[in-house]
């Protein structure tokens, strides 16, 4: 379910498929919809973040994000990024949904020592499993903090496409590409094709390297 999910957000960042709909790919009625929901992310939103999108957005794709945001909140005890994720989802709701007669909770506070702290294997590999906070708009904070490390980020991404770690070098990519200065010696553009060749046919990865084009430009 996560991978059709997935699938059909890269072919909407595309312009490929048919109009996007949260609600027709995961559907509300449907026992695993919250997981997957929880697991993309902001990502289940993506599409509704492009300029001129020939979509339109529903009650039923609001119902389908309050459902995974009531079922699946982080604990005291949770993780940064089970934190963070929780955090985007909530940011791109406000963000690219109308609310409806309810409005969205606030975001969660979730924790930001890590990016300072972390040393940079420990800090690419967090920081690739939330990239889908790199939407345009969303977190500012967490990825302010994230450019004060960009070698280290850039570290991580050769270091993960040396380990054939697909998934993890286009989330890591992915940030690069928003972040304001990607080191030139890193050919960013050329690192991003190759792992679009190597592993694009994982949805997930075809996801990353979607958005990374078509938010950020970078890819090509």
């Amino acid at each position: 379910m996560i991978a059709d999910a997935a699938t059909g957000v890269a072919l909407a960042l595309r312009g490929e498929g048919d109009p996007y709909a949260l609600s027709g790919i995961l559907r509300q009625e449907d026992a695993l919809t919250p997981a997957a929901v929880r697991v993309l992310g902001a990502d289940a939103l993506a599409p509704y973040a492009m300029e001129h999108r020939a979509v339109s957005v529903g009650a039923d794709d609001e119902a389908v994000v309050r459902q995974a945001l009531a079922a699946y909140p982080p604990g005291a005890d949770a993780s940064a990024v089970s934190a963070w994720t929780y955090r985007g989802l909530v940011e791109a709701a406000h963000a690219f949904l109308p609310g409806g007669a309810q409005p969205w909770p606030p975001p969660f506070e979730a924790p930001t020592g890590w990016v300072e702290d972390d040393p940079w294997p420990k800090l690419a590999h967090r920081a690739s499993q939330l990239a889908a906070l790199a939407l345009p708009a969303l977190a500012p904070g967490l990825a302010e903090q994230l450019a004060d490390r960009t070698d280290d980020l850039a570290r991580g991404f050769v270091r993960a496409v040396r380990r054939r770690d697909w998934l993890q070098a286009a989330g890591l990519g992915r940030w690069l590409a928003r972040l304001p200065e990607a080191p030139r010696t890193l050919g960013l553009d050329s690192g991003l094709a190759f792992v679009r060749q190597m592993g694009g046919a994982d949805p997930r990865v075809a996801l990353h390297l979607a958005a990374a084009r078509r938010f950020h430009g970078r890819g090509w």
